[in-house]
């Protein structure tokens, strides 16, 4: 779900900066305050998981993309501010070193998948505590992934609308809700299957890790 370069309008990316700077000055404070040094390498190991995640990415009819990311995981063991920073220094980094997303749009990209796909995969677990773990962890994991993308799509569609030539052309990206929303979300409904099960999957493991770490 990476947005590129040149597809998202000043009029979006700049208060969007604006508000992700505020986010991302205080999520750093909170890293630096709540972060264990003992979860450091489970960090650094999810953190590069989510890397390659969002490096396999399938191309989406407009000039976006739809892939695994590994939110939940992060969201879940480390926490939603955590999470991302996280996310949001996989992001720049992919934007700089492999043209994957864009500088412009990683105001959108960061709040999208890092910050409101953190706190949704955070808060659906615990809201689902009172059933089975395994169900909790996928419905996270799936419900990240959705309504990141979901907040893209919405960020896309609007382009036409607030950004377009005296004769109504768009300048930014051409298509409205009717083609981004559809065009987005039926992906990520599925690859979102995929997103849950990875969730449960190395939750698992990770938990299994750390019982071996403390006996």
């Amino acid at each position: 779900m990476h947005i590129p370069d040149g597809f998202i309008a000043p009029k979006m990316y700049i208060p969007a900066y604006a508000a992700a700077a505020g986010f991302w000055a205080y999520g750093i404070k909170r890293v630096k305050e709540k972060l264990d040094e003992e979860a450091i390498p489970y960090l650094a190991v999810l953190t590069a998981l989510a890397f390659v995640l969002m490096m396999v990415a399938i191309p989406l009819p407009g000039g976006t993309t739809v892939h695994a990311a590994g939110i939940a995981l992060l969201a879940i063991l480390f926490g939603v501010w955590t999470s991302f920073i996280s996310i949001s220094m996989v992001l720049l980094l992919q934007s700089v070193m492999f043209g994957e997303g864009g500088i412009t749009s990683l105001p959108i990209n960061a709040l999208a998948m890092g910050l409101i796909g953190s706190a949704v995969a955070y808060y659906v677990f615990r809201a689902l505590q009172g059933i089975p773990k395994k169900i909790a962890l996928f419905a996270a994991g799936w419900f990240s992934i959705n309504v990141a993308a979901f907040i893209a799509a919405l960020a896309l569609g609007a382009q036409p609308a607030i950004a377009h030539s005296t004769d109504g052309s768009p300048l930014f990206f051409p298509f409205g809700f009717h083609i981004t929303l559809p065009a987005v979300m039926v992906p990520h409904m599925l690859i979102g299957i995929g997103e849950g099960v990875l969730t449960v999957l190395v939750y698992q493991f990770v938990a299994k890790q750390k019982q071996k770490g403390e006996a």
